[in-house]
């Protein structure tokens, strides 16, 4: 059975895998889920912020957490000790809302850091099950038995890759949890409009984590000074103005020149996938640095997909308060980026929440525009329109008549133009179709894509 984002079910147990680095807790909650929701790969660390799901185990709905991989020995550098700090202050405070614990265990010997980890976790020894990873065919079973010694009274050995014994593991987490609490969705909430979803996408360190967790209230984000410090998709939600958010928090996207590890390859792909599971971008850019051809490039990637985008102007309160400085800086992204001309340009400072409210009225209505949908008959009235202004040239080559037109999807909104001779149709016509849409309809910030037919064909897709 698959879980409903948009349902809002509340008051649901909270399960949380923990462990050390590269012990299997990714691969496990990619298994309890049935996605490949978070990254997973040898590299130990992969996984920082806490990633979170909604989902239902053997027909019982819960939220799954899987936490950053729990690092005890200090790190060489002091940037990574830093970071190794914060993912550990993360994991305590998931813990602490945690109604199940899971603690994962590789086969084998246990190390000196799982030693630490486990006293770590007595305080909370009552919400606690211990799952010994990798014993696929029993592979090293017999010495995962010695994890008793460490005061457990049940281990479960599983294969988080294989999916051996989950079954019994998920029976125990179920087991005492108490699912009286839990609401399912209010008659209204099933009535009301799908909820919308944004990616915060961008180059590294321009701010979508500390935006991210402005917008959610919360600090599902780790928020660092290190570029690349988010690597999966970090989900969260919110309301504003009865309205319900999703937020997709991305890793950086760098250059593929400056993508060096494989880590940081499947981030920058769950990013760009992102966009594909969003209705609206926000492209997150430092205000300082400005406008960038990797932003340009982000932007192009989410206007082929028809997605609102919303340019967002980063750590504005760092720049010298100047008479006209918002227009100035409009007017140059616009000039250097006039394919976007479209695009809102938001100044915000997500530290402080200045510009906060501006965004979310802006998102509100490029959401309004991409499910907006024209009657054929209006649509039409306006055409007749249009080529009475600009009427198609009459020249032996470039002669063509445009019979009618038909908006045939929203969200992405496109319109498709049926014309005697669509070859002959030039980019400026188009250009002055699109424009005309833009002007006289509705969609003036949001991508549009026309599509031209022959109206000399069969017309077996008119629905």
């Amino acid at each position: 059975m698959k879980f409903d984002p948009d349902k809002h079910y509340q008051n649901l147990p909270v399960v949380v895998l923990v462990g050390r680095p590269n012990v299997g807790k990714s691969t496990l909650f990619n298994r309890l889920v049935h996605t490949r929701r978070v990254i997973t790969d040898p590299t130990p660390g992969v996984t920082r912020d806490p990633v979170g799901m909604d989902t239902f185990i053997q027909g019982k709905p819960i939220r799954l957490i899987d936490t950053g991989g729990f690092k005890l020995e200090k790190a060489a550098d002091d940037a990574m000790r830093s970071l190794d700090g914060l993912v550990q202050a993360r994991t305590l405070e998931t813990l602490k809302q945690a109604d199940r614990i899971i603690l994962i265990v590789e086969a084998g010997e246990i190390t000196h850091e799982d030693e630490e980890f486990i006293q770590f976790l007595r305080p909370f020894q009552d919400r606690l099950l211990v799952a010994v990873n990798k014993t696929e065919g029993g592979r090293r079973e017999q010495d995962a038995w010695n994890c008793l010694s460490y005061g457990f009274e049940r281990l479960f050995m599983i294969s988080a890759e294989h999916g051996d014994h989950v079954t019994e593991l998920e029976a125990a987490i179920l087991r005492g949890l108490d699912f009286s609490q839990v609401r399912e969705p209010e008659p209204y909430l099933k009535q009301m409009q799908e909820t919308i979803s944004i990616a915060l996408l961008g180059k590294p360190n321009t701010g979508k984590s500390t935006l991210s967790n402005r917008l959610t209230s919360s600090q599902a984000s780790i928020v660092s000074d290190i570029p690349g410090t988010t690597r999966d998709v970090v989900e969260g939600g919110f309301w504003y103005k009865d309205r319900a958010f999703k937020i997709l928090d991305t890793a950086g996207i760098r250059r593929r020149t400056r993508v060096t590890e494989n880590i940081e390859y499947y981030s920058v792909n769950r990013a760009i996938k992102a966009i594909a599971q969003a209705d609206l971008v926000f492209l997150v850019i430092d205000a300082k640095e400005g406008l960038s051809d990797q932003d340009k490039k982000i932007a192009a990637l989410a206007h082929e997909q028809g997605r609102g985008i919303i340019m967002v102007l980063n750590k504005w309160d760092t720049l010298p308060q100047v008479k006209n400085q918002v227009q100035a800086v409009q007017d140059r992204i616009r000039f250097l980026f006039a394919k976007m001309e479209y695009a809102p340009i938001i100044p915000v400072s997500a530290k402080d929440g200045t510009g906060i409210d501006k965004l979310l009225h802006t998102a509100l209505r490029l959401y309004g525009q991409l499910i907006r949908q024209i009657d054929t008959s209006q649509l039409n009235r306006a055409l007749e329109q249009w080529l009475e202004e600009y009427p198609p040239p009459i020249g032996p080559q470039t002669r063509f008549k445009v019979k009618y037109a038909l908006q045939v999807s929203h969200k992405p909104v496109k319109f498709v133009f049926f014309v005697s001779r669509p070859q002959a149709v030039s980019a400026a016509y188009v250009s002055y179709l699109r424009n005309k849409i833009r002007q006289n309809l509705g969609f003036s910030q949001i991508p549009i894509t026309i599509e031209l037919r022959d109206s000399r064909a069969p017309r077996n897709a008119k629905g």
